[in-house]
């Protein structure tokens, strides 16, 4: 230990601690009033639920009704050409627990937009295989990974995951550490290693 000035063991001074810092704001959406939200805002009413912007990323949030239309507009009349992603978000205690995802680009424009639609478990979800053919995998995708089911869909059928798997690995109700232990034991003939 230290000494202090005249031999003694110094007291150590406690150090003093830092009050805890206030929480920075969450960070939230914020209204979105570009021109191809305006547009389809005139085209489709209060199907246009919201129209927000969040990190540099537009969106729409449309109602389930007419998110094909909507999609078919934005193709065809606005230049969203390319259909970037198709994806899902699976929200276990919303009555609408489905949440698709189109991520639409535009060359033209040089401009992204996502469209965003909920829909119920089981509830079908329309194709957009007629406007965007690379939407046949993504779509195939999305049926194995969350249990959407698409409507006019050529061939839905897993894509990821064997057929007769039982369940869809990325919906949040989905038990990871179980799996499908029947099929695991029918077809690779273990007993599952989770």
């Amino acid at each position: 230990m230290p000494e202090g000035p005249e031999g003694n063991v110094a007291n150590p001074v406690p150090e003093k601690t830092a009050a805890p810092a206030a929480a920075a704001p969450k960070p939230a959406p914020t209204p979105w009033d570009g021109e191809c939200a305006q547009k389809m805002r005139s085209l489709f009413g209060s199907g246009i639920r919201d129209s927000l912007t969040f990190a540099g990323q537009n969106y729409l949030i449309v109602d389930r009704s007419i998110c094909h239309d909507v999609l078919r507009s934005l193709y065809q009349d606005s230049g969203f050409t390319s259909l970037t992603d198709l994806t899902a978000v699976h929200y276990p205690k919303d009555e609408l627990p489905i949440e698709i995802i189109w991520i639409l680009y535009s060359m033209s424009r040089n401009e992204h937009v996502r469209i965003k639609a909920r829909f119920g478990d089981g509830e079908a979800v329309p194709t957009s295989t007629d406007l965007w053919a690379g939407a046949n995998w993504l779509e195939r995708e999305v049926y194995d990974m969350f249990g959407a089911s698409f409507t006019g869909h050529p061939d839905l059928r897993r894509i990821l995951m064997p057929e007769g798997w039982a369940g869809h690995p990325l919906r949040k109700d989905y038990d990871a550490h179980k799996q499908d232990e029947n099929w695991v034991r029918a077809n690779i003939g273990i007993e599952s290693g989770q």
